[in-house]
């Protein structure tokens, strides 16, 4: 086996480690902010995307899927049944739909950054300073992925639920939305940002 493959490996493990110890430690990977629950474990999944390309990356968003999908399941925010068919809250409940949510831009996130970060790349003509360029944006495509295509299929599969839940009218879901995405998504996308140049950078350094 080649140095390459196992480091590609080793690493693998490292971040699917990392995300369930995220996970599952109360306060680190998830905030239960009782409406929905704000993250960081995109952080990861966006560096595995980068440094080991897409396929892995894919696999650790899966990762981060399956963290969610427990999470709702076993310690429920107001709007977990978005996020597990197994949980319900009155007479409102999850069904195939937040199995989409759960895993489609989760997946999605361990994909695009990749994308994003050579594309970037290949736009820069001084490669040594395309990495200080590429990786924060790459940082913020992933973040935005996650939260742009959660809440929006939030959006199309539950806004009555949606609406329900927090007792609100119906024409006013997409304003609400509109406003977690600011409050919750711009943070954790500044956040991933930061993260992803300055541990990015360190990896790939490594790999080469």
């Amino acid at each position: 086996m080649s140095s390459k493959k196992t480091f590609e490996m080793v690493l693998t493990a490292l971040f699917t480690a990392i995300i369930i110890i995220m996970a599952f430690v109360p306060y680190l990977g998830y905030i239960n902010l009782v409406v929905i629950k704000a993250t960081l474990i995109h952080v990861p999944v966006i560096i595995g995307s980068i440094v080991l390309g897409p396929k892995k990356g894919g696999f650790l968003g899966f990762v981060f899927g399956c963290t969610s999908l427990i999470n709702n399941t076993f310690n429920p925010s107001l709007l977990s049944f978005a996020f597990s068919p197994f949980y319900s809250v009155g007479e409102i409940g999850g069904n195939f739909c937040s199995v989409i949510i759960c895993f489609v831009p989760r997946i999605l996130v361990g994909v695009v950054p990749y994308f994003v970060y050579v594309g970037i790349k290949k736009l820069c003509k001084k490669k040594a300073a395309g990495d200080w360029i590429a990786l924060p944006i790459a940082g913020v495509a992933g973040a935005f992925t996650n939260t742009l295509l959660v809440m929006n299929l939030i959006y199309i599969c539950f806004s009555s639920e949606f609406a329900s839940a927090k007792n609100i009218a119906l024409d006013a879901v997409y304003g609400v939305i509109l406003t977690i995405i600011a409050t919750n998504g711009v943070p954790e996308a500044i956040v991933a940002a930061v993260l992803t140049t300055a541990i990015g950078k360190v990896l790939i350094k490594w790999r080469r």
